[in-house]
């Protein structure tokens, strides 16, 4: 009984957790929903008078872009702003063919009186973090615009941002991404949806609020003395984002987040390439929460419901962690359940925790319908993307609780960029991109036992006990088993 004992204990302390992550979701909800009713009250710049237009520097941190180099340049030098008050930092850490390329169109720009410098270093010490300290240093903007290099702003998008600095407490302003291959494949759909739920419920629940929030790595721009004041940027997490912006706002600096303002962006089109970014994500995230959350528990001036949310916001990839357990554990919690009669009244209160699943339906519709609209046809559509998106994220979740472990242990890694494809439509195609990982991870492997595992489960929800089977968990199992079949099928075969 001690092992049965062990299993219920980790099973139900992780549904606990996730109860706990599901409540806050839900009050972030009610926070969103409330300031969608509210109108912006913001003090702004004045553009129409040309001394209250701030110069502005522009960052582009790049390391083999050589897919997507051309249409990054071509499209910020469309950005809609002062010559004379924009400055073009392109900081290329690359090693390959693109470095030459990317000298060449750069020499073009600057022959058109754009103000664009092309910067490169010896070594990629502190990987995107280091780029972007050295390219401050010699800045000339009071503003610094980020920009990775799938994303294409908008020609008005500095007018649309820089604006809010009026205020001198806002040390960052972030923009909503955008997906311009969201339609690509189901893998595409999936993450735009994740994506879509932390960019609305998320940013705005919690910036509306005045908890802590994050600028995403891109799409944002910085007050360059916040950056200074906050300790410049640090490498030593894989998500360099997440810790200055929780150092900036220890130092009691305001974050601004635009729902209404779209950054496009490519989402990656191949399971490989959404590999790393969820390792790097997730691990990133694991990181900051052994770096920050005693700073933030310590902090004077920081309420507590806000340390509550920051402290849940620092524990979000280690939800998959949670998930995962819950996962493993539940084909053995069926044969406890059928085995012990004395256990009746246990897991009829364990039932309870469906209501978690019911909060993220909820929440997640709200998320879809402020992008989409609503009506029946879009429910339905939401419908199958919900089952859709919690089946690949159960089906990531092995490999995103390794990255997860593996942040909280402090095991050191290389910042794994994220191959882009220049991909937008189905007639574009991504074989023979240089840049994928030719070999397959053994995490695979384990992946594909673990398909077979919860078919397993789906077929003991047939023969547990002696009343003709219990299926209660039979739709969970299902939704692992098509999660982890569609992430190791389309691991080996490489494909969207």
């Amino acid at each position: 009984m001690i092992l049965q004992t062990i299993i219920m204990v980790v099973y139900t302390g992780s549904l606990l957790l996730i109860l706990m992550y599901a409540i806050a979701q839900l009050n972030l909800l009610i926070n969103y929903l409330r300031a969608k009713k509210k109108i912006a009250n913001c003090p702004v710049f004045d553009f129409k008078n040309p001394e209250e237009i701030p110069v502005v520097t522009i960052q582009l941190p790049v390391y083999n872009e050589m897919y997507v180099m051309q249409r990054l340049l071509d499209n910020i030098a469309k950005i809609d702003y002062p010559r004379e008050k924009l400055e073009i930092q392109v900081l290329d850490d690359s090693t390959d063919e693109s470095l030459k390329t990317t000298a060449f169109k750069i020499k073009e720009l600057q022959a058109t009186g754009l103000d664009i410098k092309h910067i490169t270093r010896s070594n990629r010490s502190g990987f995107k973090a280091g780029a972007l300290k050295q390219g401050l240093e010699i800045a000339k903007g009071a503003y610094i615009a980020i920009f990775d290099a799938d994303f294409l702003p908008q020609q008005s998008w500095l007018y649309d941002t820089i604006p809010y600095f009026k205020d001198p407490e806002i040390g960052v302003v972030q923009t909503r991404w955008g997906h311009i291959n969201k339609n690509y494949s189901l893998l595409t759909k999936v993450q735009a949806f994740a994506l879509d739920a932390h960019f609305t419920l998320e940013q705005v629940g919690r910036n509306s609020k005045g908890h802590f929030i994050n600028f995403n790595g891109t799409a944002g721009v910085w007050r360059r003395i916040c950056i200074l004041d906050a300790g410049n940027w640090e490498g030593d997490t894989l998500t360099e984002d997440l810790d200055l912006s929780y150092r900036a706002q220890l130092k009691s600096w305001k974050f601004k987040y635009l729902e209404d303002v779209e950054t496009p962006a490519e989402l990656p089109v191949v399971i490989s390439a959404a590999r790393s970014q969820q390792f790097r994500w997730n691990k990133g995230g694991a990181e900051n929460f052994q770096k920050m959350a005693r700073r933030v528990l310590k902090s004077n001036h920081v309420s507590s419901k806000t340390k509550i949310h920051s402290l849940l916001h620092l524990l979000n990839s280690t939800m998959f962690l949670n998930m995962f357990l819950v996962a493993i554990l539940s084909i053995p919690m069926l044969y406890i359940k059928n085995e012990y009669e004395s256990l009746k009244g246990y897991f009829i209160v364990m039932s309870f925790f469906v209501v978690s699943t019911g909060i993220f339906f909820i929440c997640y519709w709200y998320t879809f319908k402020s992008i989409y609209g609503g009506g029946v046809k879009q429910f339905i559509k939401y419908i199958g993307m919900f089952f859709a998106f919690f089946s690949v994220a159960m089906g990531f979740s092995l490999h995103n609780t390794i990255a997860v472990i593996e942040g909280h242990m402090g095991k050191k890694s290389d910042f794994v960029r994220t191959p882009k494809f220049n991909i937008s439509t189905l007639k574009d195609k991504w074989k023979g991109n240089k840049y994928l990982k030719k070999n397959i991870s053994v995490h695979v492997i384990f992946e594909g036992m673990l398909m077979c595992y919860f078919g397993f489960g789906m077929y003991a929800a047939f023969v547990v006990g002696d009343q003709g089977g219990d299926f209660g968990l039979f739709p969970f199992h299902l939704m692992l088993c098509i999660g982890f079949g569609f992430v190791f099928f389309k691991s080996l075969t490489s494909k969207a």
